[in-house]
């Protein structure tokens, strides 16, 4: 049944892909409610995507806002539509603005409380690479992720993804405009600021927006596009 409500939303279903998660033990007290995850992936259009070579675009920036809006509205919907059925879940938004609470901590270690990739990892639809993007199976870096907690499990099946499958290539890491990378591949037994720094990242964001968008957001995409998970071949 929650297969079936997840789907509903998700067209046309080739630009989604989304997975069922075991968070036994895995969350912050404060959910303690909820044990399970859905997670819901949204491809970015390879176009905007594949200009990113140079920085960030203004093109970049609004289908990025749009993707979050658009995953949020969808969480939003199979969140009503499970509490029909007298399913409790509960959306996490696809990401963290000044209106949320922790939004001060978020700023100032660049972590949540939850963690979409988490999610995604645990299940099974793909792995963190070396400059802490979820890489999926599908489409590599070039989407957005959701995350709905679920109280009930909806049929977890999925084999947990507990390593990275980057091996040597390191194109993200030798092109990262931050040097916010050091190589080292991402395990679950490893903690993020031992092979990226998010600060760095984040400052160099800033930057990028400022220069190239005169924007005050925060957002580049480099990696994004360099990586050649997902990249069209022809």
């Amino acid at each position: 049944m929650i297969e079936d409500i997840i789907k509903k939303h998700l067209s046309p279903p080739s630009e989604y892909i989304h997975g069922f998660a075991d968070l036994s033990g895995l969350l912050h007290e404060k959910y303690k409610n909820y044990s399970y995850g859905i997670t819901i992936g949204k491809r970015l259009d390879d176009t905007i995507v594949d200009a990113l070579m140079n920085g960030p675009t203004i093109e970049y920036l609004r289908h990025y806002k749009q993707a979050n809006k658009e995953l949020r509205e969808i969480s939003l919907r199979i969140h009503d539509d499970l509490l029909a059925k007298g399913i409790d879940s509960l959306p996490v938004t696809p990401t963290v603005t000044k209106e949320m609470e922790g939004y001060e901590d978020y700023m100032e270690n660049v972590y949540y409380d939850i963690s979409h990739k988490m999610v995604a990892t645990r299940a099974g639809l793909g792995w963190i690479g070396k400059t802490d993007l979820f890489i999926s199976e599908k489409f590599g870096p070039r989407l957005r992720l959701v995350s709905i907690l679920l109280a009930e499990n909806p049929g977890c099946s999925a084999e947990p993804v507990e390593s990275g499958k980057c091996g040597k290539c390191n194109i993200c890491v030798v092109k990262c405009p931050a040097s916010a990378a050091n190589g080292l591949t991402w395990n679950t037994g490893v903690h993020r600021d031992q092979f990226f720094n998010a600060l760095k990242c984040r400052q160099k964001c800033g930057e990028l927006a400022n220069k190239l968008l005169n924007s005050g957001e925060r957002i580049c995409g480099l990696c994004v596009s360099i990586c050649p998970i997902g990249r069209r071949t022809a």
